[in-house]
């Protein structure tokens, strides 16, 4: 996601378009986007580890975005 304060102009198009497609009570839309990562990794920290490491060297712009990494065990 885009951090806090950097202008999100495709957040405001959709927040616009859903104020005229009768959504009057949205405040505001951020949008972002979302990578998944399998691992062939059983331990849950290693894999968080791993996956924080490449968010941070290839898919995040850490300048102006922020990153979550949720891990999902199957």
């Amino acid at each position: 996601m885009l951090k806090n304060g950097v202008l999100d102009p495709q957040g405001k198009a959709i927040e616009g378009a859903l104020g005229t497609l009768g959504f009057p009570n949205v405040a505001s839309v951020r949008q972002g986007k979302f990578f998944e990562v399998e691992l062939d990794e059983k331990d849950a920290a290693i894999a968080r580890a791993t996956i924080d490491d490449i968010s941070k060297k290839l898919l995040a712009n850490t300048v102006i975005e922020n990153y979550t990494i949720e891990i999902d065990e199957k």
